[in-house]
């Protein structure tokens, strides 16, 4: 019998839970020593970067007041632009959140009278303001800054004739977002990204091509910046945070397109020269060191999360086979309820307010009322094990993270014994009730 066998009972899983969970564990094992290449390779390069830049424990301190001469947060952003292989990088806690990272390339970037093109379909929820779609205060609509977008085909391929009807003149910027957000369309490799973005810059060379690189940080060898990205773009409560960063977030990129960003951030004639970086320097150079190894859990959680759904007979993307570009696992139920029962049985193996049920409630940036379980130690760390979903069609939830993948598969077995439990799974595994 397996060690944590008891345990496992005594944490509220069923016999039958377990041994359908055990066995689909033990079936993954081999793709789980190509997941560990990876973040070893990944692990070598981060730490190359800082002995590279000769990281000191001087490093770690961090400034107050107006930050000149911080030390660490100088040698830090040029450790992200060695990583990621750009010519700079901007890497801050005054960046509250990936969807602040997001805007701040954008408006930095962008002037009225340019626009901006997605060749890959509706961007994240909470863009939708940022640009204007859905109408907010200081858009980018409202500064004269136009967008457009082309819809991917059905089959997930880019629309190569429309993509190439849409650039003008006055296409200044193009974003590509790598991860589905909440949609269930395919996450885009590394490769893929490189294809689009050489198709683009053969159509106008001098456009910046941005990619929302939000939760695909080191699931590959390689980054949308090894394949022609001007700029990406992501948050330290994903993946390079490595569970440790409170706060934060990065551009990294051309040298000109991260001037114009820190100039936005901060102020006209100051850019990277201020921003005190507080308290936070040590957790943010362990975090990004910790980050291959954190971010493999977490792609083997995802992993055992579409293996056991699939199973189920759920719809499921990526499926249980094919290659993974993110940690986001999308699973879609049909109904609010299995939304709502998947997200609590995440929250019930949570370390932190595992005893708090979540509920849909109307989130800011978002056009319909969102559950989110994450019983995290930084507050909404999506690197950490959580689950969200918009409560509309097609009720579908997205599962993200786990700091180790002993937790990821904890909070995995939760879900399919809370959705068991409320009658949305059949006992037997073998049909589905909803």
């Amino acid at each position: 019998m397996n060690l944590s066998h008891n345990m496992y009972l005594n944490a509220g899983i069923s016999p039958s839970v377990y041994e359908f969970c055990e066995n689909i564990w033990n079936s993954l094992k081999d793709r789980f020593d190509k997941i560990d290449e990876i973040s070893e390779y990944n692990q070598l390069k981060v730490i190359s970067a800082m002995q590279k830049n000769k990281v000191s424990e001087a490093c770690l301190l961090g400034t107050t007041g107006y930050g000149y001469n911080d030390l660490g947060r100088e040698t830090l952003e040029a450790v992200y632009a060695d990583v990621f292989h750009t010519e700079d990088a901007l890497v801050r806690p005054q960046i509250t959140c990936g969807t602040h990272a997001l805007a701040l390339a954008l408006m930095s970037n962008l002037r009225p009278g340019d626009e901006l093109l997605s060749p890959v379909g509706k961007p994240y929820d909470t863009l939708e303001e940022v640009i204007g779609i859905r109408e907010s205060k200081g858009s980018l609509k409202e500064y004269g800054i136009s967008y457009k977008q082309v819809d991917l085909l059905p089959d997930g391929s880019f629309d190569f004739d429309k993509i190439k009807a849409a650039i003008h003149s006055k296409t200044k910027m193009i974003t590509i977002q790598r991860s589905k957000g909440y949609q269930t369309r395919p996450t885009l490799s590394v490769s893929r990204i490189g294809e689009l973005i050489s198709f683009i810059k053969k159509i106008k060379p001098d456009v910046i091509c941005m990619v929302d690189n939000c939760y695909g940080e080191f699931t590959e060898t390689i980054e949308p910046s090894d394949v022609g990205a001007d700029l990406i773009v992501g948050s330290l409560i994903k993946n390079p945070g490595g569970g440790l960063a409170p706060i934060g977030g990065y551009l990294a990129g051309k040298r000109e397109c991260i001037e114009n960003a820190a100039y936005r951030l901060t102020s006209p004639g100051l850019g990277k020269e201020v921003g005190a970086s507080l308290q936070v320097m040590n957790s943010f150079y362990q975090g990004f060191f910790l980050a291959p190894s954190v971010t493999a859990n977490a792609l083997k959680s995802a992993i055992f999360a579409a293996n056991i759904y699939e199973r189920l007979g759920f719809e499921v993307v990526p499926n249980a086979t094919e290659s993974r570009h993110d940690i986001i696992q999308a699973v879609t139920f049909g109904s609010p309820e299995g939304v709502v029962a998947f997200c609590q049985g995440i929250q019930q193996a949570a370390a932190v307010d595992g005893h708090v049920t979540p509920e849909p409630w109307d989130m800011p940036g978002y056009d319909s009322p969102v559950i989110m379980a994450a019983g995290a130690f930084v507050s909404g760390s999506s690197i950490e094990l959580s689950a969200d979903g918009p409560i509309k069609p097609p009720y579908a939830v997205y599962f993200q993270g786990g700091l180790t993948w002993q937790h990821g598969k904890f909070g995995i077995m939760k879900t399919l014994q809370r959705l068991t439990e409320n009658g949305i799974i059949s006992a037997n595994f073998d049909r589905i009730t909803v």
